[in-house]
């Protein structure tokens, strides 16, 4: 089952937990409340099984790929986790399935601090269009996992600052209407 925390200032090693001391949980619901998606999949049968189908149908995910993240598999390894690691944006929802391996997805909160989220396969997240977001490894250096796209995929982020955008300007409007 995933697991998020609020992330300490530390700006040592990105691939280590960064908990805070006490420890800060974030709960589904919360993650919830900013818009992002968890579900959990099976994914030692993520090949034929009827709940990633269902899901790839209600919500039009009509591509995908595979991509593995690890020294030895992935051209411009070094650049690509550094890009993958800066604060950014996109223009449409990211829809990531752990397939094996883990790592973490960082989002910020309606006061602009982190949360880290902790995934490991079987998780499934979806992230909402116009949330400031980033992605690294942990520990092990290794993840597989499934993009999943409406439509044809669109790869481009937008590094923070980013406000301007029509993505942004409707996720802060979902954030404000969550708002208690």
């Amino acid at each position: 089952m995933v697991e998020a925390w609020y992330m300490d200032e530390s700006q040592e090693d990105q691939r280590a937990p960064h908990r805070q001391r006490p420890n800060r949980a974030v709960s589904l619901e919360q993650l919830r409340r900013l818009g992002v998606v968890y579900r959990r999949l099976d994914a030692d049968n993520y090949e034929t099984d009827p709940c990633l189908k269902e899901i790839r149908r209600a919500e039009n995910y009509s591509w995908m790929d595979i991509v593995t993240i690890h020294k030895d598999k992935l051209p411009n390894y070094e650049e690509k986790i550094k890009t993958f690691y800066e604060e950014h944006l996109h223009l449409d929802d990211e829809i990531r399935y752990i397939l094996e391996g883990s790592g973490y997805f960082d989002v910020r909160d309606k006061d602009d601090k982190w949360i880290r989220i902790s995934m490991e396969k079987g998780d499934m997240i979806t992230l909402p269009a116009g949330i400031y977001h980033r992605f690294t490894l942990d520990e092990n250096n290794y993840v597989k996992a499934m993009r999943l796209f409406v439509g044809e995929p669109v790869w481009t982020a937008y590094n923070r600052p980013a406000d301007d955008f029509p993505a942004r300007k409707q996720y802060m409007k979902l954030l404000a209407e969550e708002a208690p």
